[in-house]
């Protein structure tokens, strides 16, 4: 079991993560502009397999605690991100981003303020 310590440290690395990417992708209008900008895309790549890195770090039952993250599907699209790269589907990022990032780091946020 993870000290509390170090699931704080894990979800402030998470928000980290996820704010690197709202900046990362914020002067972008959609999916095909975002793709063509290879140090943004490539960043928040990486930074969707921080996310991923920090979801391993966390123990089952942390994650059992909190079955409303999708905790396996967000550490499918690290091992997507990492292992299949040339086989992105930059539409689905851009979706991920815009639609799941905030509720996402939103869930973290509360968690972390009610440890």
């Amino acid at each position: 079991m993870l000290s509390m310590s170090k699931i704080e440290f894990c979800l402030e690395s998470l928000i980290e993560s996820i704010e690197k990417i709202e900046i990362y992708t914020s002067n972008f209008c959609d999916a095909d502009d975002f793709f063509y900008d290879m140090k943004s895309f490539d960043a928040t790549m990486m930074q969707f397999i921080v996310i991923g890195e920090n979801i391993t770090k966390l123990d089952d039952n942390f994650k059992n605690a909190h079955p409303n993250i999708p905790w396996q599907k967000i550490k499918n699209l690290r091992n997507i991100v990492a292992h299949n790269y040339f086989g992105i589907d930059a539409q689905e990022v851009w979706e991920i981003i815009k639609d799941k990032l905030l509720p996402f780091k939103k869930d973290i946020e509360n968690i972390k303020n009610n440890l």
